[in-house]
């Protein structure tokens, strides 16, 4: 056994005995209400021992100084912003290099790998934001005027009431203009005005600036009106003029470049990366992968997925025709009002089953501080289904609905399609995860990664179904029925960011492809596209990684299941690859490069 693993082995061992595990009979108290808690008084020593990073308090300063900047300059797409931002992080780029890399602890090397890589994309990630801004400068030319008024404000400078009122008063103009202009311009055959250059990708982004400048303007005269009597005078009508015109700027692009109409569902429409920046997200995220091999490793499993789903389905006495068993699924819903019991009661089931199975330390404040939340209609017209954590919310019919939304809202919801997303989402799912990491490596937020997040999470669903966990054949569907959506999920979203499959398209993919219900599908792609650019595909790729990992460390012996899942809790929030590398001991290498190929080749296959 090489060193490394025979020190997390000892260390988990005293963490699990000492610091995790209530005081006998503690657990049986809590479960009796009235009569006693579950309490959790660590052992002072053990923490003291607890292994840290020697880049620790240098991980939470770069984040502190980085979040402050971002408050600093907050305009989007300002020039200040990004010259501030690009000399924070070379300035941090020097330090490192600067920085005797053998003399850290492994930890600390850790680290210094991880914010070398975070700090390539940050860098990288500035260049996209001046592309971007350069494709809609020509929609914002107010930009510099407000951007100004905000950033002087800051920078501590007097204003002169009197020049600024006419400043407002001359862009309220402008943009009144502008909103005339392009109400007057001609229309194409589907009522939109086309202009050369302007996507509705484009304008969609234009008008987010506008809307995001409002605001900006907003706190800019707040500051002063009122406080100011000469401001006031000047200032308060002028003020007034330019956000009404900004709002309907905004409303005037949203409806003639964008297609967004009162009153009329809104188009799916999202900002596709291109596959330059998609590339880029992808080395972050320590993936030595392309973006259409990643793909290929979603058609893979999806075709699996398939043939399990036929297997089950034949069981249920509907022989190879799993959307039939699927449909079924979707019948067996409880009445309104009965849905946080069945919540809990899978909850229940979830956390004894996985206590069973003894693979992972549970502490029982986890399990007592969870709470359930229902979600706001106006919540579930982007996540219909379940989101999260401490407080974790499910989506199910209010009765403002309308009949056909309550019905899809059901169909998609039921018990058995709940049996997976329960468990995801709190134990040992997020709200665990949450837990740990908020008590070890706390500092690691600053690389936090959906390949870790939602892999772990997903990893479980591979784990525990392997474990005969659904109680019958149709929790196996319902079971089956997420994991398809996820290897659907890698599916569409790569093609999406590489352009190759339209918002509409993959609607239909889920609808037709994994049986989603309309409006279900259309929620989860308006999500999807306005979602962080790699984290739908995050889900299954993560739960791969893990997978592999387990297979590498716990299916040789190198360290039981326990050792594992509670080394990737306390060892915080990274890339999985930064997670392999401290459990397997590799050598490592200030210059070090993702190469951990862990799905093969999947072009080949």
């Amino acid at each position: 056994m090489n060193e490394p693993v025979r020190m997390w082995r000892l260390a988990l061992a005293v963490m699990v005995s000492i610091l995790l595990l209530p005081p006998a009979g503690a657990e049986a108290q809590w479960a009796q209400a009235g009569e006693g808690w579950a309490e959790e008084i660590p052992d002072l020593n053990a923490l003291v021992a607890f292994d840290h990073s020697d880049l620790a308090v240098a991980v939470n300063r770069y984040s502190g100084d980085r979040a402050a900047i971002m408050r600093r300059y907050e305009v989007q797409y300002s020039p200040v912003r990004i010259a501030r931002l690009r000399d924070f992080y070379r300035g941090w780029q020097d330090r490192l290099q600067d920085l005797d890399f053998n003399s850290l602890n492994r930890d600390g090397q850790l680290d210094y790998i991880m914010l070398r890589n975070r700090l390539r994309f940050e860098l990288q990630m500035l260049d996209v934001d001046e592309r971007n801004f350069q494709e809609i400068a020509g929609l914002v030319p107010f930009h510099d005027d407000i951007r100004l008024l905000q950033e002087d404000r800051h920078n501590r400078q007097d204003v002169d009431p009197r020049p600024v009122a006419d400043l407002l008063d001359s862009m309220a103009r402008q943009v009144q203009g502008l909103t005339a202009s392009l109400i007057a311009e001609p229309r194409d055959a589907d009522g939109m005005v086309s202009r050369p250059g302007v996507t509705p990708v484009i304008a969609f982004r234009a008008a987010n600036h506008v809307n995001h400048l409002r605001g900006v303007l907003d706190d800019w005269n707040t500051f002063f009106d009122g406080y100011d009597p000469l401001f006031t005078w000047w200032n308060r009508v002028p003020y007034a003029q330019l956000d009404q015109a900004l709002e309907d700027y905004e409303a005037a692009v949203r409806q003639h470049l964008v297609g967004i109409r009162p009153g009329e569902p809104a188009p799916l429409i999202g900002d596709p990366l291109g596959a330059e920046a998609l590339q880029a997200h992808l080395d972050h995220e320590m993936m030595p992968y392309t973006a259409e091999e990643i793909i290929a490793i979603g058609w893979s499993e999806f075709r699996w997925i398939e043939n399990e789903f036929r297997r089950v389905s034949d069981r249920m006495g509907f022989g190879d025709d799993w959307q039939a068993a699927l449909e079924h699924v979707k019948t067996l819903a409880p009445p309104p009002g009965y849905k946080p019991r069945a919540i809990f009661d899978i909850a229940e089931y979830s956390e004894e089953f996985v206590e069973r199975l003894g693979s992972v330390t549970v502490p029982p404040l986890a399990r007592e501080v969870w709470r359930l939340a229902m979600q706001t209609p106006e919540r579930q017209m982007i996540n219909p289904f379940f989101s999260g954590g401490e407080v974790t919310r499910v989506s199910y019919p209010t009765d403002g609905m309308a009949h056909q939304d309550k019905l899809m809202s059901m169909r998609g919801n039921t018990p058995h399609f709940n049996f997976a997303t329960v468990h995801h989402e709190l134990i040992p799912g997020h709200h665990l995860q949450g837990y740990m990491t908020s008590r070890f490596n706390s500092h690691r937020s600053a690389f936090s990664t959906p390949f870790w997040g939602e892999g772990w999470a997903l990893y479980w669903e591979f784990l525990l179904y392997d474990e005969d966990f659904p109680r019958g054949p149709e929790d196996a569907i319902g079971m089956l029925f997420w994991r398809l959506h996820r290897a659907a999920r890698i599916i569409f979203s790569m093609s999406y960011h590489l352009e190759e499959m339209t918002a509409q398209e993959a609607v239909e993919f889920l609808v037709h492809r994994v049986g989603h219900e309309q409006a279900n599908a259309e929620a989860e792609i308006r999500r999807s596209v306005q979602a962080v650019p790699l984290y739908q595909a995050a889900y299954m790729i993560g739960g791969l990684q893990f997978q592999q990992l387990h297979r590498e460390l716990v299916d040789t012996g190198r360290m039981t299941a326990r050792e594992f899942h509670d080394a990737v809790l306390q060892g915080g929030r990274t890339p999985v690859e930064m997670v392999r590398a401290r459990l397997t001991g590799e050598g490592l290498q200030p210059d070090f490069e993702s190469t951990w190929r862990f799905y093969g080749d999947p072009l080949q296959e």
